[in-house]
């Protein structure tokens, strides 16, 4: 048991599968200790609200004034280039799901779980960004300043900056 407690409280992971640090996390000034602790940068007037979940924290990075609401994940990755992102000012919805890593599926011979991974990409979100509840955003993407992803796109390619893009997978709509 106290191996266990050990683990949870070293582990690079936060969310409810961590029931320890979960804890921490429906407490303000815990959360904001915790999530210092855990980050690699938490800005001031930050929140990582319980049941969201964040894997490698220590490759996240998440600016000023942003929210990561309850269902959401970021799936950072180990690798060198597994880093999320997050600038300052980023309005991010429920169940958004941010992934610096993906599985490797290009073998017929073998199941799409035996085959690994891709190399790490870096997901970038810009300054002044809305991503809207239930987005998807996939390893490389770097979603531009200011620019909105509409509720349940897929992103799978770079969002520039001032403009709204929505669907799967996201298409632009219009320049702001």
């Amino acid at each position: 048991m106290l191996k266990r407690l050990i683990w949870y409280w070293k582990c690079d992971r936060l969310g409810p599968d961590i029931p320890l640090t979960h804890l921490f996390l429906y407490y303000p000034t815990l959360n904001r200790w915790i999530c210092r602790r855990k980050f690699k940068h938490f800005g001031k007037k930050s929140d990582f609200r319980p049941f969201a979940f964040a894997h490698s924290c220590s490759k996240i990075s998440i600016g000023r004034n942003v929210t990561i609401h309850p269902g959401s994940v970021l799936s950072a990755d180990p690798q060198v280039n597994g880093n999320i992102i997050i600038e300052d000012d980023v309005a991010i919805g429920s169940n958004v799901h941010l992934y610096a890593v993906n599985h490797r599926y290009d073998r017929t011979d073998l199941p799409v779980k035996k085959q690994g991974y891709y190399p790490a990409e870096e997901v970038r979100i810009c300054s002044g960004a809305w991503i809207g509840a239930n987005v998807t955003v996939l390893a490389g993407v770097t979603i531009g300043r200011n620019a909105v992803v509409g509720a349940g796109s897929v992103v799978t390619r770079d969002v520039a900056a001032g403009t709204v893009v929505a669907g799967n997978p996201a298409k632009l709509l219009k320049r702001l």
